[in-house]
C-alpha cells in the first residue's frame, strides 16, 4: 500500500515542476527535446529520486528522442535545481513519458462502447425502449419554455 505523501514532498514536487519547466524551456538547447510539456513530478519518500513526467508537443511526435534528450540533460538540470533550491540533497531526475492522456482516451472509448452495447441490447429486448432513447436525456436538451426577457 503506498504511503501518504507528506506536505514537504508535495511542496517539493510543485517547486520542481515549476523550476524544471522553466529550465527546460530556457537552458536546455538539445534539438531532440524541442517543445515539451512537463506534466507532473513525483518524489520518492526519502526525496532522493524524482520522476518527471513529460509530453512532447504534438501528438504525432515520437517520444523516444525527447526522452533520450531529457535523460542526457538530467545531470545538468539536477545541478541547476541544486543551485536554485535550498536542499541538502538534490534528487536524481528520471524522465518518463506521461501516458495518462492515452489511458484516459482508451477508458473513454471503452465506456462509450459499453453504453452503446447496452442501448443495443435494450432495443433488441424491448422495441418500446427505442422510443424512450430518442427523448432528450436532460433538462438542458429540452427547449426552454418562454423567454428570459419576458419573465418566463
Amino acid at each position: 500500500m503506498p504511503q501518504p505523501r507528506s506536505h514537504r514532498s508535495r511542496r517539493l514536487e510543485e517547486q520542481l515542476l515549476r523550476l524544471l519547466a522553466d529550465l527546460v524551456r530556457r537552458e536546455v538547447k538539445d534539438p531532440r527535446i524541442g517543445a515539451v510539456t512537463l506534466t507532473a513530478v513525483e518524489v520518492s519518500p526519502d526525496l532522493s529520486h524524482a520522476t518527471v513526467y513529460f509530453l512532447p508537443f504534438g501528438m504525432g511526435k515520437d517520444p523516444a528522442p525527447v526522452a533520450e534528450g531529457l535523460g542526457k540533460a538530467a545531470g545538468y538540470l539536477r545541478t541547476m535545481v541544486g543551485k536554485q533550491l535550498t536542499l541538502r540533497h538534490t534528487p536524481q531526475l528520471h524522465f518518463k513519458l506521461d501516458t495518462t492522456l492515452e489511458k484516459g482516451m482508451a477508458l473513454n472509448a471503452l465506456i462509450k462502447e459499453a453504453v452503446a452495447d447496452d442501448r443495443r441490447r435494450q432495443t433488441d429486448a424491448d422495441p418500446a425502449m427505442a422510443a424512450d432513447d430518442a427523448a432528450p436525456d436532460s433538462v438542458a436538451d429540452q427547449p426552454a419554455e418562454g423567454n428570459a426577457a419576458d419573465g418566463g
